[in-house]
């Protein structure tokens, strides 16, 4: 049987959209508790439903990627949420202790990465499988795809003036920071909107890096298929793609840029959470340890 995995087209988006698949009820969370095992529990749906909107899945195809995101999910639930409740508890006490640090903050940020690459490279041999099975009309749609994703985000995020740029992120920003930490007040949100503002509007060079893993990902696929690469060829040849796309941010022409970028963000964070009250980080510990019983609760199989 074909063997299916997800994370090399998942690299869309750098590593952001592993990080949705194997975080999926750590850090992209929705709202209340019982939402991570809800979320959870139907994945292995959202998933194929996802992947089938890149790919258009053919009946055969359908067959085995369904079968091998059941295995997928199965083996994450076992052995990576434990270890993501851990991430989670020390957040928690970093929060405790009253003064997150930039350093506390990098080195989480360091954690995640570590297990973003763990799941991508343990996932080699089905990504070689699957790489092989896609079909010339399939990766035409998945280009369609990325040109339609592109065209939303240059609409959302570049296209608009400088003011409303500004605006849209510090929207998704309000979005995480009321998830984490309850509401907070006009002279909060006040004072956010100005650090946020501060910082640069890189969209225009997010968008070019987007692009540049869409066309390297695509021209992959397409030699794989033309050239009829074997299993181990293939297998070498989705290794450097993965690779690539996890040094990217050490790349010679680019890390100055990413240097900057989560030098900025983390220190945005660490001052967006000095500006919290006594009463919003104990909703924060309250709403983290929810958490973290249902990444334990879910390990156990519940």
């Amino acid at each position: 049987m074909k063997k299916f995995n997800t994370p090399l087209l998942q690299q869309t988006s750098l590593i952001q959209r592993v990080r949705t698949l194997f975080l999926i009820g750590l850090m992209v969370l929705a709202a209340g508790c019982s939402t991570i095992r809800f979320t959870y529990n139907h994945g292995d749906t959202l998933l194929y439903w996802w992947l089938n909107a890149y790919l258009d899945l053919d009946s055969d195809q359908s067959d085995w990627v369904k079968k091998d995101i059941d295995k997928l999910f199965q083996w994450h639930r076992s052995t990576q949420l434990r270890d993501y409740a851990g991430l989670l508890g020390k957040m928690q006490r970093q929060l405790a202790d009253g003064n997150v640090t930039q350093d506390e903050l990098l080195g989480d940020y360091r954690d995640i990465k570590a297990r973003t690459e763990l799941l991508a490279f343990k996932a080699l041999p089905d990504l070689a499988d699957l790489a092989m099975s896609i079909k010339p009309d399939q990766i035409e749609q998945m280009e369609k795809k990325f040109a339609k994703n592109n065209n939303d985000y240059r609409k959302k995020f570049i296209s608009g003036s400088v003011e409303d740029r500004q605006k849209e992120h510090f929207k998704k920003t309000m979005e995480q920071f009321n998830l984490w930490f309850g509401s907070f007040s006009r002279e909060q949100e006040a004072q956010l909107r100005k650090l946020s503002d501060a910082r640069p509007l890189d969209d225009e060079v997010f968008l070019q890096e987007r692009m540049l893993r869409q066309k390297k990902i695509v021209a992959t696929l397409r030699r794989i298929q033309q050239e009829k690469l074997n299993k181990e060829q293939t297998m070498s040849a989705v290794h450097g793609l993965l690779r690539d796309f996890f040094d990217r941010m050490d790349a010679p022409e680019r890390k100055a840029f990413y240097d900057s970028y989560v030098d900025s963000t983390s220190k945005f964070i660490v001052a967006a959470v000095k500006l919290t009250t006594p009463e919003q980080k104990a909703h924060a510990q309250k709403r983290m340890q929810g958490w973290i019983d249902d990444l334990n609760s879910l390990a156990a199989g519940k």
